[in-house]
Parts: structure tokens; sequence; C-alpha cells
């Protein structure tokens, strides 16, 4: 299981400065708007999708949305499609009429960090990015719930199999009407607005990224994110240390960052034995070098630890 995610309670766009500004890019996080008072009292529907399941770089974000089902065509009315069909415009124009409904539209996204998804696919007990996504979704349902959304009917957008995927909710949340479909974003608008607020949150997650490894890096020099992208391939040849590996943003456990680190990586050799071609040792990334002192690893900066001169 994952950590528990700090949680931030967000009610406009611009509160977005703040909470990413101070948050630690290594750890999860759910933002979420204050719950309206009618969705506490009147029967609601809620829509779960997610923004950035394949890219290499960068979280991936889940999102809910859910308001009264007597709501639902008022919400059909604001202009809501599949996040991915709409401008980075269109979809900023959204979240914030989300923000502005909150007399009876409420939402709440989980930020899952790169560092986070690779340590929980790379684990010795297997747990596929199809388990953390739908741990996801199902931790926001019972938080919404738990905060006392007063929740009838659940429309998910799928994570495999639909039926399958609809069954294993049913039996989750046997209170609720479950609906399971590929493509429900482009089906129900609550699924649209949810897969809004995951897209918005993902891209200014991305936008206000802080390298803590000491990169200066625009937002635009990485390119898209996905793995066939000649500009994202490029930041992730180019950004990768031989000792430590990739900064934070790169999800290391994907095939093509695990080729890249495959030939750039120093080989580490456990056994002592001498090899007839000279391998470079791991103990030479210690070794007191004053001129490289400066630009030491982040790794060693942040623990204050420096070389003594005894290797």
């Amino acid at each position: 299981m994952m950590d528990s995610p700090s949680q931030h309670e967000t009610k406009s766009p611009g509160d977005l400065v703040a909470i990413f500004r101070d948050h630690s890019n290594s750890e999860n996080q759910i933002l979420k708007s204050p719950i309206p008072d009618v969705c506490k009292e009147d029967p609601c529907i809620l829509g779960v999708d997610e923004a950035g399941r394949g890219p290499v770089l960068g979280p991936m974000v889940y999102g809910i949305c859910y308001c009264p089902s007597k709501k639902s065509e008022d919400l059909a009315k604001l202009g809501f499609a599949d996040s991915k069909t709409l401008s980075e415009k269109q979809r900023d124009g959204l979240f914030t009429t989300i923000c502005a409904t909150n007399d009876y539209v409420g939402w709440s996204v989980e930020v899952i960090s790169p560092n986070v998804i690779s340590n929980s696919m790379l684990r010795r007990s297997k747990y596929s990015l199809n388990q953390v996504s739908q741990d996801s979704a199902v931790n926001l349902i019972k938080l919404a719930a738990s905060s006392g959304v007063n929740i009838t009917e659940v429309y998910v957008d799928t994570v495999g199999p639909a039926e399958k995927y609809e069954e294993k909710l049913s039996a989750i949340f046997p209170e609720y009407k479950v609906t399971v479909r590929s493509k429900a974003d482009s089906l129900f608008p609550i699924v649209s607005a949810a897969s809004i607020c995951a897209k918005v949150v993902r891209d200014f997650a991305l936008q206000s990224w802080i390298f803590k490894e000491g990169l200066e890096v625009k937002h635009e020099d990485w390119g898209s994110g996905y793995p066939n992208d000649p500009v994202t391939k490029s930041f992730l040849s180019n950004h990768v240390d031989p000792l430590f590996g990739f900064p934070q943003l790169v999800r290391f456990s994907w095939s093509t960052a695990d080729k890249i680190l495959q030939e750039e990586a120093v080989k580490v050799e456990w056994d002592e034995e001498e090899e007839e071609t000279k391998q470079v040792s791991v103990l030479s990334f210690f070794k007191k070098d004053h001129k490289k002192e400066k630009n030491k690893h982040s790794f060693f900066r942040e623990r204050n630890i420096t070389t003594t001169g005894l290797l």
C-alpha cells in the first residue's frame, strides 16, 4: 500500500500556485474542493477519470467530480467534453467554471508522484499500474463518501476490461449503482468534468515542477512526455546520471527509461574478480575531487555528505 497522501482544500485555480510551490515531488497529494451543502443532502452522481497514464514523465492524476442527480442536465449545459479533445485554454476555462459552480459541484484529485509509480511497479510483490489506478479511484470515492457526499451513482472510465472493473467496484460499493465504460469521458458529462479536473491539475503540476536535483530545464524542453516523442527521448538521454539515474520527474519503471539506464548507468560489480576490460568503479564517484565538489549530485548536497580522502 502507498503512504497516505497529504490533503489540501482548493477553492480556486489560484490556490494551486501555493500548493505546488511547497509540495514534495516524491510524495502523493490530494487536492479537493469544499463540499457543497446540497451534495450532502441530495442524491449525487459521481464521475471518475484520470490524466497522464501513458507518459514516461510526470505524475498520473486521478480525479472525481460530483453533483446532485437533479443537476446533471445543468452540468451538461456547461459544455464538458473529453479533456483530450479540448485545448488547454478550453480546459482551464472549464476548470475555472467547475470551481465557480461551488453551490452544487464538488471535485477532488490525487496527484500520484512518478517516484511512487516507479517504486510501486518495481517492488518485490508486483503492484501494477492498473492496481495503482484502481486503488486511487476507490480511495477518492471513499474519501468523498466519508466527507459526507450523498453518493448514489458512480460513473467510471475503465482501466482494463470494463465488465470486470464494474464487478470489482460494485463489490466494494454495493450501495451505489456503478457504471464502468470505455470512453466514459465522452459519454457522461460528470466523467468529462472529472477528466478536466485531472488534466488541468496534471498540466499545472508539470508547469510548476521544481527539480530538486538542481536542473534548470524549461517545461517545453522535455516535449509531450510520451515515450515515442523525440524531444522527450532527448531529454531522457541528456539528463541521466550514471550513478543516480534520472531526476524524479521520470518514471524509471517505463521501458523507455530502463533502456537508457541500461546503456548509460554505471555497471555495478559485486564480486572482486579481475576483468580483462577496465570497468568504472562505483567508488570512483565518492573520491575527493575539488574541481567537481561544487557540482556534486544533489544526493550528497541534501545530506551534507563530503568525502574524507580515505578512498
